[in-house]
């Protein structure tokens, strides 16, 4: 329990990100859908024409640059977050894992506990962050009532340890250090080819520039989409209701 509890302090002491999505997020080539479960509440295509309930926005120039850094930073963002979320959180759990077992070895009546609360966790996280062909999809909240763990005070320290709301899993990944020997190097270098792959390039530095950095840039990224998405929320009327980008320090409309 206290590693997890150490694992935490340190990610969290260091850098802790607060963002996550009321909505679910769907991005593909030309579209971006927000969801209401299975129904689209807000629709953006090509990055410049906003539908709202089906119903298409009239915008003024300003309007138009707003959605466009909206839109046009949400379509780089949720692709690479869906690799940052999978692969990262699988780097984080491998990483726990070789720790704990450092400590009390495999053959401790705990270990197989923490492995199905480990796995739980991944489940949930790739259940919220999912991808098939060009078409990207991030759940809505941050899912964390985990009912079904072995044993609920693993559960509580792994939710401590690992959040799978969207700023919990940057929070999480920017914890990891990555030139450590615990943390599996080939799948440090994989995430760092996959994001590459994913549209540009990550423009926060050369190719050595560590997940840490990464995660946080995507924090502060989603941090000043959360403007535009604030100055479209009080300048389109219909679009007021849907605060899409959430913050916990955020007073909410």
């Amino acid at each position: 329990m206290c590693l997890f509890a150490g694992l935490s302090t340190s990610a969290q002491a260091e850098y802790t990100c607060n963002i996550d999505f009321a909505y679910g997020i769907a991005v593909n080539n030309e579209q971006l859908r927000v969801m209401d479960k299975t129904r689209t509440v807000v629709q953006i295509n090509n990055q410049n024409q906003l539908f709202v309930g089906g119903r298409w926005q009239t915008l003024n120039e300003q309007e138009r640059q707003w959605l466009e850094e909206y839109a046009s930073g949400l379509h780089y963002v949720v692709p690479k977050m869906i690799i940052l979320a999978t692969e990262g959180v699988d780097l984080a759990i491998d990483t726990i894992e070789h720790v704990y077992l450092g400590l009390v070895g495999s053959d401790h009546d705990s270990y197989e506990r923490l492995n199905a609360a480990m796995k739980r966790v991944q489940n949930r996280v790739k259940d919220k962050f999912r991808h098939a062909s060009n078409h990207y999809f991030i759940g809505p909240g941050s899912l964390e009532s985990v009912d079904e763990f072995v044993d609920s005070e693993i559960e509580a320290q792994l939710e401590e340890a690992i959040s799978t709301s969207v700023g919990g899993i940057l929070s999480a990944i920017s914890g990891i250090n990555t030139g450590s020997g615990e943390v599996n190097q080939e799948k440090v270098a994989e995430i760092t080819r996959q994001l590459n792959n994913v549209g540009e390039h990550l423009d926060v530095g050369d190719k050595a520039t560590t997940l840490r950095k990464k995660a946080e840039w995507f924090c502060e990224k989603l941090k000043r989409l959360d403007v535009a998405e604030e100055n479209l929320r009080a300048s389109v009327p219909a679009f007021k209701p849907y605060n899409i980008i959430t913050r916990h320090d955020k007073s909410e409309n």
